[in-house]
């Protein structure tokens, strides 16, 4: 049986990729990954092996889609189910222009009924659930009554019964993807209405949120948290959510061993001739606030280095920042 998505790492363009994946699930066992956008065009046009691979360890993840035509989701979202992925889920919330030249992201926001004609072709096509992330609204819309209509609507012609909702609008002119985090306001309390007014509904909120206080008080309110850049940026913040939020008492892993544990994998991935930056530029957060962080993150960060030591790098690294943690307690 699956956990329940009581926390969530966000899709990431370029970081929620395999590598990530496993060494997030290496601290945390229940928390729900998510892969980073897909396009269906990559998936049906490319290389479907690089793009829809992982490891059963990275279980239970869930695999983020971008596209607008019923049919080429439906296509992607059964190719996703026989790979043994545990969700499919609907890109309507990303703000890029390339995003919006292809037609899909934050800009189906608008199309509502177009957004259920995709959820409702993927659902005929697999058993797994299929689930959609969005904004609150698009550009200078920020009415209530917009985001409740959209999910209404959603709802109402497919059997999405899961939101995942970013709680700022989506600017689609005039702002980047990064600016486009930070700049539009939050509003959390649309997203708590929008949990009293579908009660029945799973709702997750995403955006801004940083601290496992703040975690737990979103969870009064909705039924998940997805975390974004903090998950990345501080992977062992990660540490706490299977106690905290599902109980599970077991052991906390070290930091040491976590990586410990992501060394055969390193090793494996190296003799695939994945190049060892393209591994090592996930973790360098690990150590983040402690002694020795920087000098973790400088080794880590040095790719000419990094790929002439190849495995050797990160261990003789990881004894470094040991031995400073020692050294200062």
């Amino acid at each position: 049986m699956l956990p329940p998505r009581t926390v969530a790492i966000a899709p990431m363009l370029d970081w929620t990729d395999r590598f990530y994946r496993r060494f997030a699930r290496l601290i945390s066992r229940h928390t729900w990954l998510y892969t980073e956008m897909i396009t269906t065009g990559a998936i049906i046009h490319g290389d479907r092996q690089r793009f829809l691979r992982f490891d059963e360890i990275e279980q239970p993840i869930a695999i983020q889609l971008g596209g607008s035509e019923p049919g080429d989701l439906a296509r992607c979202a059964a190719y996703a189910e026989q790979w043994g992925y545990d969700e499919v889920n609907l890109n309507v919330g990303c703000p890029s222009e390339r995003v919006q030249s292809g037609a899909f992201g934050a800009c189906l926001m608008a199309e509502p009924e177009l957004v259920a004609d995709c959820l409702k072709a993927m659902q005929d096509k697999v058993a797994i659930p299929v689930t959609v992330k969005h904004r609150i609204g698009i550009d200078k819309i920020e009415d209530y009554d917009y985001l409740r209509r959209f999910v209404e609507v959603v709802a109402t012609r497919s059997d999405c019964r899961v939101f995942i909702v970013h709680a700022r609008n989506a600017i689609l002119k005039g702002l980047s993807p990064k600016e486009n985090r930070e700049i539009p306001p939050l509003k959390y309390d649309y997203v708590y209405r929008l949990k009293r007014d579908f009660p029945d509904f799973e709702i997750l909120i995403n955006g801004g949120i940083t601290t496992h206080d703040a975690t737990a008080q979103h969870l009064e309110h909705v039924d998940g948290v997805m975390i974004g850049r903090e998950a990345y940026h501080n992977p062992y913040w990660l540490a706490e959510v299977d106690r905290r939020y599902y109980g599970d008492d077991h052991p906390v892993p070290t930091r040491a061993e976590v990586v410990a544990a992501y060394l055969p994998f390193v090793e494996r991935s190296l003799a695939e001739g994945v190049p060892m930056p393209h591994i090592t530029r996930h973790i360098l957060g690990l150590y983040q606030g402690l002694q020795g962080a920087r000098q973790w993150r400088r080794s880590l960060s040095d790719a000419p280095a990094m790929r002439q030591a190849g495995l050797k790098g990160l261990t003789d690294a990881l004894e470094r920042v040991e031995a400073m943690q020692a050294a200062s307690a």
